[in-house]
């Protein structure tokens, strides 16, 4: 928890140094986005993955900051967790939340970027026989790192790679996210 939020005080002052630096440059470049996420989550005993799509509102301020808001949903994880036949998981959850952004552009086309940001998570699990169900909720702390490729001036092309690391989620200690989506900017 200590390494994330250093790597997240890190992370905000770096977006804010670079806000700075280039406040005469600042335009206002909203876009909307779609993605395909896998999430390998660490769950005890279980280790359960989860594909999910995410929708994504932001808005890039300059060519080296942006923010963005985004809500996720993934399909419902099932597996068999004992020979009885009685102890089946299934699981999903839903996620909204802030990431900001940090843009290194290389060449006109390609960026890499590196996110930081929140996220509120619930998850419904449902086990088999006498087990019931469970909800749990809490906090997510994201950092990842990526690149983006411009198809043109409105249409790119994502992908990205996150930590994840859960504060108040019982079971749920971290998860690794693997994403790629498109972005339409206006």
């Amino acid at each position: 928890m200590k390494k994330t939020v250093s790597a997240l005080m890190i992370a905000v002052s770096a977006a804010a140094f670079a806000a700075n630096a280039n406040a005469n440059n600042m335009e206002f470049k909203p876009y909307v986005g779609i993605d395909y996420n896998h999430v390998r989550d660490n769950v005890k005993h279980v280790r359960p993955y989860y594909n999910s799509a995410s929708i994504n509102v932001g808005s890039m301020y300059n060519k080296y900051f942006g923010t963005e808001l985004f809500y996720q949903y993934s399909a419902e994880y099932r597996k068999l967790v004992d020979a009885s036949g009685d102890g089946r998981l299934k699981s999903d959850f839903q996620a909204y939340g802030i990431d900001l952004m940090g843009y290194l552009p290389y060449c006109d086309v390609y960026n890499f970027i590196g996110t930081v940001g929140y996220g509120q998570y619930r998850f419904d699990s449902k086990f088999g026989g006498a087990h019931g169900t469970l909800r749990d909720h809490g906090d997510g702390y994201r950092i990842g790192a990526g690149a983006m490729y411009d198809l043109n001036s409105n249409m790119s092309v994502r992908g990205l790679v996150r930590y994840i690391e859960f504060d108040k989620i019982d079971g749920n200690d971290h998860a690794i996210e693997y994403s790629l989506g498109l972005r339409y900017s206006f």
